[in-house]
């Protein structure tokens, strides 16, 4: 039989399956692919002679397999063909794993998701550990999902149930090491001896893995029982059963049926069905390719970026120095005084062994590659020149005039500001329309959007090189047009401004906090605002002709700026959150009636943004908002969820709120434009 996405061999007694999807630089299980890895099963199964083994390997350079065909979820609302196709990804899983010889795949890159459950079918599992690293992973809970072909179900029976729980429920990856201590791969190899190992054990099955006592104790129902009230009281910390139910699901499979039973996998599909029908896994499958679409931005550029100065070795910069030199690039880093660089470079060299633990000739080679500059001499040999010192117009058009002067001709010349306007800034340079914007947000390893600004006239080669530069060091890019603030942190001012404003009324510390995190927010607007700097605040409010709150000039006054003094609106110790300065409030608020005014005015300000053309569409806004603010993200971002309560309903409350409290609230003029 021909095949357009596998390629079957046999010979020696053993076939090989190659999984080279049509037309694609990844492999995903599609209903064709999985429709020809049925067939090729058969064919095999049918011969004369069985093979002794089969081996699975991927032909693509990205990887074994991305998971399953997310378009096809996506695109389709026949949920009874979405079932029928979920459970013929079973009947093929299970075919692999009743073969009367052994399987035994063969995993490069990623090996996610349904590609994971493919695996975990076969017998054995074998792992690369150089070049392209196996990264193995079950990532549907991100989805808003759980695994369907039988992930659920055999990876609790491959590795240790515990671990098996925590790698579905954070749906994080883990690399060949890891995965080989686990379990979860048997051998690991280098790339020259994959294939010699595969067939090794194909001929020379390996012993069968011996249980510890504990593991053997989780498959005892009772013992399950209890270890799901302690893995449930655990998840709970993190989210509710309300707002993203998948890892409840999954917990409840586990502690009914341990993965054992027919009943176990059809319990699986169930939840799958269940889950894809709701609002959490429409939104967050929505926030999935907006991110790819994110990503694409980036990929346009056809050079890459060798060499970053930074200019400014405050936290902004020194972070996004460190960040750079983290993804490979050589980096200068300058700023007036030796001390400032010595915080950065120790700052750095922390964040270092969090990303490399003990391996000590990663983080030696990161710190090699980040270089301490005073006298700014890499600036005539950068690509890419950020500058991030503090928000001040004059010193910052100081700092491009004489980089302007000194750098070679191809190099772009970008800011980090937060707030101050372009077009001020670039009235110093000899080129203005050279200066873009590449604005990273803090903190900036955690942070997956940068935005990057843009004149009415800039030089579209320098933005594409930009754009390539922030998907280089594995950001997210996103177009913003030049205005104070540009996107995300007019938004965000206009959220954190009306939470102060809320405090002005008496509304307390907690009270506003816990009512945005129970909405979903990652983060309360007053913690958020003690992380960014009270004075920071002021200065964006100020930029962006905001009327400053009694209390929040009151804290900068003080000189209560929030975390990096040790005091804002709450207390720290050695970095750490400890507690509200003041708890008590004269105005006990609702929940409902803090967030209506909280999201009332930030979304209010998401359509303005929209009605000047800051972003080019509603889902870039939301995109925007969620990965560079931490909006709730099973909301499907502000623009999602404004459509979900209806834009009348929205526009109805913001003129109650303009009487009762004052202009701030008058719907924009942007409302009009998407209303039907």
């Amino acid at each position: 039989m021909g095949y357009k996405n596998w390629q079957l061999h046999i010979d020696d007694q053993i076939a090989t399956l190659v999984f080279d999807l049509e037309n694609s630089g990844a492999n995903t299980l599609s209903t064709p692919a999985m429709k020809e890895l049925d067939a090729a099963l058969d064919e095999i199964l049918k011969k004369d002679t069985l093979p002794r083994a089969l081996i699975i390997s991927s032909a693509k350079k990205a990887g074994f397999c991305m998971g399953a065909d997310i378009n096809e979820f996506r695109e389709s609302t026949d949920l009874a063909l979405l079932k029928q196709h979920v459970e013929f990804g079973q009947t093929v899983m299970q075919k692999i794993a009743d073969l009367p010889f052994p399987s035994i795949a063969l995993i490069h890159g990623f090996c996610l998701g349904g590609g994971l459950e493919l695996a975990l079918a076969c017998r054995y599992r074998i792992g690369q550990y150089d070049e392209v690293e196996a990264q193995l992973g079950l990532p549907e809970v991100r989805l808003g999902l759980c695994p369907a072909w039988g992930g659920t179900a055999r990876l609790p029976q491959v590795i240790h149930p515990l671990q098996a729980l925590n790698m579905m429920l954070t749906g994080r990856t883990v690399k060949s090491k890891a995965a080989k201590r686990l379990g979860l791969l048997d051998v690991i190899v280098p790339k020259r001896q994959m294939v010699h190992a595969a067939r090794y054990i194909a001929l020379n099955p390996l012993p069968k893995r011996k249980f510890q006592v504990m593991q053997k104790l989780c498959h005892i129902a009772l013992i399950r029982r209890l270890a799901a009230v302690f893995v449930t009281r655990q998840v709970k910390k993190q989210a509710t059963p309300e707002h993203y139910p998948a890892p409840f699901m999954m917990i409840d499979a586990w502690k009914s049926y341990g993965g054992l039973g027919k009943e176990a996998y059809t319990l699986e599909v169930d939840q799958f069905m269940a889950l894809l029908n709701t609002e959490t896994a429409k939104n967050l499958i929505r926030i999935f390719f907006l991110q790819e679409q994110l990503k694409a931005l980036g990929k346009k550029a056809s050079d890459r970026i060798q060499h970053v100065h930074v200019i400014g070795a405050g936290t902004m910069g020194g972070d996004i120095a460190a960040w750079c030199a983290f993804k490979g690039l050589t980096v200068s880093l300058q700023d007036r005084t030796a001390e400032a660089l010595q915080n950065a470079m120790r700052r750095a060299n922390e964040l270092m062994q969090t990303q490399f633990k003990k391996d000590k000739r990663s983080i030696e080679a990161v710190m090699d590659r980040l270089i301490p500059d005073v006298n700014g001499e890499g600036v005539v040999h950068a690509d890419l020149i950020i500058e991030a010192i503090f928000e001040n117009l004059a010193l910052k058009q100081e700092v491009l005039v004489s980089v302007a002067q000194r750098k070679k001709p191809e190099a772009i010349i970008a800011t980090n500001t937060s707030s101050i306007s372009l077009d001020d800034l670039k009235t110093a340079l000899p080129d203005p329309n050279q200066l873009v914007g590449i604005h990273f947000f803090n903190p900036v390893p955690k942070m997956q959007l940068v935005e990057v600004v843009h004149t009415e006239n800039v030089d579209k080669n320098m933005s594409e090189r930009a754009l390539g530069f922030v998907h280089q060091i594995g950001k997210l890019p996103l177009i913003v047009k030049n205005c104070p603030g540009f996107l995300v942190n007019r938004v965000i001012a206009a959220y954190l401004l009306e939470a102060a404003h809320l405090l002005d009324e008496g509304v307390s510390v907690t009270q506003l906090d816990h009512a945005a995190l129970d909405f979903g927010m990652v983060m309360g607007p007053i913690a958020m605002m003690d992380l960014v700097g009270l004075d920071i605040c002021v200065e964006v409010v100020k930029n962006i002709d905001g009327v400053i709150p009694k209390i929040l000039s009151d804290k900068v006054a003080a000189g209560h700026l929030g975390k990096k003094t040790g005091e804002g609106f709450y207390t720290y110790k050695n970095g750490k959150l400890q507690a509200p300065v003041d708890t008590t409030g004269s105005n006990s608020m609702g929940r409902d009636a803090i967030c209506d005014r909280l999201m009332g005015a930030l979304i209010n300000e998401c359509v303005a943004c929209l009605a000047e053309g800051i972003v080019a569409s509603p889902e870039e806004l939301d995109a925007g908002i969620i990965f560079g603010m931490g909006f709730a993200p099973f909301r499907g971002g502000p623009m999602a969820y404004a459509k979900s309560l209806g834009y009348e309903q929205i526009i109805e409350k913001l003129k109650g709120y303009e009487k009762t409290i004052g202009p701030r609230f008058k719907p924009a003029a942007g409302w009009t434009a998407l209303i039907p």
